[in-house]
């Protein structure tokens, strides 16, 4: 017996604002990356779809975008917040790397 099927991982890659597009709206968007594996005996295999998409915190209305919008958000926000690609973003009134300040991070 061989057992197969799939699993979907869903990622938030930034909290962006935004106009929404459902109901007009300046607000916080969160942009996120859901990735459907290809799972055999339980353990993902491969990705064989990935789509990214913006939900409004304010009404809840959700938006698919195409991959290449996707990085375009991403890099306009780490050009506003002066974060290079590569380098974590921290918590804002934590130091970076100073033990004891932040419990929840390790």
């Amino acid at each position: 017996m061989i057992i197969f099927g799939t699993r979907g991982y869903l990622y938030q890659l930034a909290v962006l604002t935004l106009v929404c597009g459902w109901c007009g709206n300046p607000a916080a968007h969160t942009l996120r990356k859901r990735v459907t594996k290809f799972t055999l005996f339980f353990v993902p295999l491969f990705p064989f779809s990935t789509k990214y998409a913006t939900q409004c915190t304010f009404c809840g209305g959700e938006q698919q975008i195409p991959k290449e919008q996707a990085d375009q958000l991403l890099a306009q926000q780490a050009a506003q917040n002066g974060n290079p690609f590569g380098q974590p973003q921290g918590q804002p009134g934590y130091a970076q790397g100073a033990p004891g300040q932040n419990p929840y991070q390790s």
